[in-house]
């Protein structure tokens, strides 16, 4: 693994689904908080904060020493959010992002799915692919990695 000080802070920004791929994949096996996922209506914006596992550093290791970094999301254009099998009351409940994907329609909107451990999800009904992830704090260490079945 690349020493944690050699560390660069990603800012990505998706305008297509081709972009929002990459933004996925570094996205992948994030942990966050529901409590920590807001819809904003009246600014069109839905936004969170999620735990990310730093892929681009961790390699083929199996094991030995990861890092995981805060990470800031949000998507603009959102005119509705809808939570499918989550627990939104449960502020506190940690949730697993497996992948974000978007289905374009006709006219170039479209809706995209945040897909979660367990089958928990949550559909944003879009004008646009308008989404911006940032590295919000300094990386921290941590053991494990996530595993994945073949």
């Amino acid at each position: 693994m690349a020493s944690l000080k050699d560390y660069k802070p990603l800012r990505l920004m998706a305008g297509d689904a081709d972009d929002l791929q990459v933004i996925s994949a570094y996205l992948q096996d994030a942990v966050g908080k529901i409590g920590d996922f807001s819809y904003l209506p009246e600014q069109r914006r839905f936004a969170f904060v999620m735990n990310r596992f730093l892929w681009e550093s961790a390699g083929k290791r199996k094991v030995g020493s990861f890092a995981r970094v805060r990470a800031g999301i949000h998507f603009d254009d959102v005119k509705s959010a809808q939570y499918s099998r989550l627990k939104t009351d449960t502020k506190d409940a940690v949730i697993e992002l497996l992948s974000i994907r978007f289905s374009a329609k006709d006219d170039g909107a479209g809706v995209i799915d945040l897909d979660f451990a367990g089958g928990g999800g949550i559909r944003l009904d879009v004008e646009s692919v308008n989404c911006f992830m940032s590295d919000i704090s300094d990386p921290w260490r941590t053991r494990a990695k996530p595993a994945h079945d073949e």
